[in-house]
């Protein structure tokens, strides 16, 4: 058995789309494996090719008071299949040698860990693990993340890593790293010997502290979802439902807030405010009673039928700044065919108690699907005025095919694209369910209603 610490380099890949934004968007799963590591004794790395602050950076990224703010952009070719679309196309991060010369100043790394989001960015995850292998072509690569998972066929074929994974990598960090080096990580530094698959408030910190700039903490209080939306892939990507303690939450946000002077956070949450007496408004007391002055963010939704008086009461007094609500539609008939969680009633009564607790027009909005296959788009032209009505803002969810979804084998059988042939196919800038002009040109007005 090898004893010395081997070195693991982490890697956020690069982005390939129409358009990206940093919406509070960090790879919290692999800062969550670089943590495990780190505290097993393992020498750990990490490089960011979406580094916004970057020291190579000539000048200063804008930043938004919030964290947010645009990635560096550079054009590159469509893609093959979409060469003939009027439209951009662009690789998002830091400049290719910049990467190269990175990679080539570290310490040559024993295994390197790549991660993936959006399927949709599968071309951009390639581009990442073949600048990797130009460098280091020795080395194994292991790709894990949302891609790997969703598209674990088309990421073994296509994505050029020696080990692609699905699901959460807590449970198969040991065996990667024996079978790879040899070395068995230790466990006497860690609070639980187990391999971290069951208990959340087991799990460190995320490794923000890799970063070059921590201009915001994501934060994560449980995994899963009670719901299954039939657009959703989280009841396939997380089958159950698993909440850490609100003190074990706290002591992280103190931890970013008064070790690192991180202010903005963002709730990564499915479902935030499920049983929320035990679990958020516990939460939401202690950072009330703390005084600390932070922010919050809830960029994935919050569920519209707990969003009582309470809640809204304790979610403004503890700092809340971005309020997002899942209405989806305004169809609220039972046989409409999909997302059948909220009533008109529960979104009028959420809304109120919002405004009452104090919460601004520019706080809210309501997320709205559009593009899904065969959808009435005077639907979502309905819904975008009642949410008009209440004094909030619509803010328009483009829909993206999901395998292992309920609603992909529709998707894939109404689409104006070969689904089953690229992840690409899926980028809701292409409205892949959407074939028709008159729908199209409809969809460019709707935008305009938006906030």
């Amino acid at each position: 058995m090898k004893t010395d610490s081997p070195h693991i380099l982490c890697i956020n890949p690069w982005i390939h789309d129409f358009a990206a934004f940093d919406f509070w968007a960090k790879p919290l799963g692999l800062l969550t494996l670089a943590a495990i590591l780190r505290e097993k004794g393992v020498t750990v790395s990490f490089i960011d090719c979406l580094d916004r602050f970057h020291p190579r950076e000539p000048k200063a990224r804008k930043r938004f008071w919030d964290g947010r703010g645009p990635f560096r952009k550079t054009q590159i070719d469509l893609p093959k299949g979409l060469e003939n679309i009027d439209k951009k196309y662009s690789r998002y991060g830091i400049k290719p040698q910049w990467f190269e010369a990175d990679l080539m100043q570290i310490k040559k790394p024993d295994i390197i860990f790549v991660t993936s989001l959006m399927t949709y960015w599968a071309s951009g995850v390639k581009e990442t693990i073949e600048t990797i292998k130009k460098i280091y072509p020795g080395v194994p690569v292991v790709l894990g993340g949302i891609y790997a998972s969703l598209c674990h066929d088309h990421a073994c074929k296509e994505s050029q890593a020696d080990r692609v994974i699905k699901g959460h990598g807590e449970n198969q960090l040991k065996h990667i790293i024996k079978e790879f080096t040899g070395f068995e990580p230790d466990d006497s530094n860690t609070s639980d010997s187990s391999d971290f698959s069951g208990d959340l408030d087991a799990l460190p910190y995320p490794a923000l502290d890799l970063q070059n700039t921590i201009a915001y903490a994501p934060i994560l209080t449980s995994r899963g979802c009670p719901f299954s939306c039939e657009y959703c892939a989280s009841s396939y990507l997380e089958p159950r439902l698993r909440q850490r303690s609100p003190e074990n939450v706290f002591k992280e946000i103190q931890h970013w807030h008064q070790g690192f002077g991180v202010k903005n956070f963002a709730f990564y949450d499915d479902a935030l405010l499920v049983s929320p007496k035990q679990h958020a408004f516990a939460l939401f007391e202690k950072i009330i009673a703390s005084k600390i002055n932070v922010f919050f963010h809830t960029p994935n939704a919050l569920h519209i039928k707990a969003i009582t008086q309470q809640a809204a009461g304790l979610m403004f007094k503890a700092g809340f700044k971005t309020i997002r609500l899942g209405l989806e539609t305004a169809d609220f008939t039972k046989g409409r065919s999909y997302d059948v969680k909220v009533r008109e009633d529960d979104f009028l009564n959420a809304v109120d108690n919002l405004k009452t607790a104090g919460f601004e027009k520019k706080q809210i909005g309501a997320y709205l699907l559009c593009g899904l296959p065969g959808q009435n788009l005077d639907e979502v032209e309905s819904a975008m005025h009642l949410v008009r009505q209440t004094g909030v803002m619509p803010v328009l969810a483009y829909y993206t095919p999901i395998p292992h979804t309920p609603m992909w084998e529709n998707a894939v059988k109404l689409s104006k694209f070969d689904l089953l042939q690229h992840p690409v196919f899926t980028n809701n800038t292409l409205f892949p369910c959407v074939s028709s002009p008159i729908d199209l040109n409809r969809i460019s007005q709707l935008k305009n209603l938006q906030f």
